[in-house]
């Protein structure tokens, strides 16, 4: 069943939970690219894939969230932006029974005043990525952890440049509920329902409850939209060298059922989460896991 067909059913969609956190545990190094992994290490990548979709996943994303040539050009991979674009979408069409679904995170770059960059290379930008994750075999293309509305737009324009596969959009507010350029949840929601992206909401974040009160807004602002929670599992906290999340499966599985009752209709997870955390959350949901 593909992406549009799952939301004509009225079920929630369970997505997947962090790529990047569980990356590293598995020995990624910050001067390597996540997405190099795609090529270089993509048996860690399928590992993590094929966890998610045990845990009862539904829809997982791609490694390509830093994918575009902004991002890899700090590792001299801009060259690549296809190849490691095609091969996220692979691995994770790979991993059994899912929805894919293509990440593309921001550039990392400024519009003027505060950098140089112009809307014609973002959306150049998200176009090459947007292709690559599409003839990989994406179902749909998640715009996720944006904080700036013009950038949104440009990597819509993109997509819809280079693809015919379903939007979602999901920004990050994690200042004073806004985001760090100033978007209030419900300034996301009446601009991105007029833009007519197929789901929009929340990923990231300080953790779960910060999600829940986007959620609150989103839905008085746009009653009809479908929406996306993807919060992180709590707040990064290091201990004894290393580390942790402090929302723990049990604690997210809880925020489900929130997010669930506020009409939700994509619940997953951010940074911090595991496949461990998922399947708790599954199993409130009344959704089967193998783990």
């Amino acid at each position: 069943m593909g992406f549009l067909e799952m939301l004509a059913t009225g079920e929630i969609i369970l997505a997947d939970g962090a790529m990047g956190t569980m990356l590293q545990a598995a020995g990624l190094e910050k001067r390597h690219a996540p997405e190099e992994w795609n090529l270089t290490h993509p048996e860690k990548v399928l590992a993590i894939h094929r966890g998610y979709v045990a845990a009862g996943s539904e829809m997982i994303l791609t490694n390509s969230f830093g994918a575009n040539r902004f991002r890899l050009a700090k590792y001299g991979l801009e060259e690549k932006v296809y190849e490691l674009n095609r091969g996220a979408a692979e691995l994770a069409r790979e991993a059994g029974d899912a929805l894919v679904a293509g990440s593309m995170g921001p550039t990392g770059e400024f519009f003027p005043p505060l950098g140089t960059l112009t809307f014609e290379e973002a959306r150049e930008a998200f176009a090459e990525q947007a292709k690559g994750l599409a003839d990989g075999g994406a179902d749909l293309l998640i715009i996720e952890t944006m904080a700036d509305l013009k950038e949104v737009e440009a990597a819509i324009n993109g997509a819809q440049e280079s693809t015919n596969l379903p939007l979602v959009c999901t920004m990050t507010f994690d200042t004073k509920l806004h985001t760090v350029m100033g978007v209030s949840p419900r300034k996301a929601a009446e601009t991105l329902s007029s833009w007519g992206v197929e789901a929009m909401g929340a990923n990231c974040g300080t953790g779960p409850q910060e999600v829940e009160k986007v959620m609150e807004e989103m839905r008085e602002t746009c009653p009809e939209a479908v929406l996306v929670a993807q919060p992180n599992a709590g707040l990064p906290r290091l201990l004894q060298g290393r580390t942790q999340y402090d929302a723990t499966p049990e604690v997210m599985a809880q925020y489900a059922l929130r997010y669930a009752e506020l009409g939700v209709r994509i619940i997953g997870a951010c940074c911090g989460s595991t496949p461990q955390h998922i399947a708790s959350m599954a199993r409130a949901l009344g959704k089967p896991s193998t783990l």
